[in-house]
Order: structure tokens, then sequence, then C-alpha cells
């Protein structure tokens, strides 16, 4: 019975340290999201933006259509692009369409999500949960990581 026991203490142990370990990645069905992270916001800011990788694992297309976190009045889809010295911005109304085996990472300079009517400034090293919602794999709820004013990516977590 101790044996079973300290057995059964053991893989509860690893499994909460795998789910630890992997706390930054998130699995739904055939897509598979790594490292959601955004910027702290200055004092006052009104807008954030949001960043991640998703992966589609399956065979059939999906899009990321939306979503909403608490923090924020509004959730949108964007794409950063420039045209000569210009940076335009501009609403994704269709969202980012995800193709079988395919990679879309969501980054600064490029597509990402905007959080925009903050209702308090991000700071470095909070989670901040939200829910990306996608045409075919439906709602599925990831917690940003807040990195440092001006960080260029996630920081991987210490070992």
């Amino acid at each position: 019975m101790k044996s079973v026991l300290l057995a059964a203490m053991l893989a509860t142990t690893l499994t909460l340290a795998a789910s630890a370990a992997s706390a930054h990645e998130y699995k739904a069905g055939s897509l598979e999201i790594k490292h959601p992270w955004s910027r702290a916001t200055p004092k006052g800011a009104t807008v954030a933006g949001g960043y991640l990788k998703i992966i589609n694992t399956g065979t059939t297309p999906d899009r990321l259509v939306g979503g909403s976190t608490e923090v924020a009045g509004k959730f949108e889809i964007h794409e950063m692009s420039m045209d000569g010295s210009i940076m335009r911005m501009r609403q994704l109304e269709n969202g980012v369409a995800l193709a079988p085996g395919a990679t879309v990472e969501l980054k600064p300079g490029g597509y990402h999500v905007m959080f925009m009517q903050l209702k308090a400034p991000l700071k470095k090293g909070e989670r901040v949960p939200i829910v990306l919602v996608f045409e075919k794999a439906g709602r599925i709820p990831v917690d940003m990581q807040v990195e440092a004013l001006g960080a260029a990516g996630p920081v991987a977590p210490a070992h």
C-alpha cells in the first residue's frame, strides 16, 4: 500500500512539475500556442500589443478570428507593415489564417493582438489572462507573460 501511495505521489509531483515547465505553452486540438507575451506599459497608456506563436499541426485550416481579456475594453487582431519609411497598422477584420502544418508568429513589426482601452498598466512579471478565439478550435484561454517595457521577445524561464 505504501509503495502505491508513494508512486501516486511521485506521479502527481512529476505531472505538476511538467505543467509548470510547460505553463507557457498551450495545446487545443491540432493547435499549439507558444510563449504568449506582452510588454509592460507606462502609466496612462491605453493600448498594448500581444505576441505569440501558433502552430497548426493538423490537416485542416483554421483561423484566429478574435479574443478577449478583462484588462482591456477591446481586443483586436492587427498587422503592422512598412510602406517605405511609413509604418502602417491595420485591423484584420477576418483574422489570421492558419494553414495546415503552418506556423504563424504574432510578433512586433508584424501580426499581433491589440489590447485597447487598457484598464490599468501592464506590469513586468504579471500574467495577463486572455482568450483567443479560433474559427474551428473555438475559445482557448492562455496567459500572456508581461515582459519589460521595450522587450524584444519573451524571456526564457530560468532552469
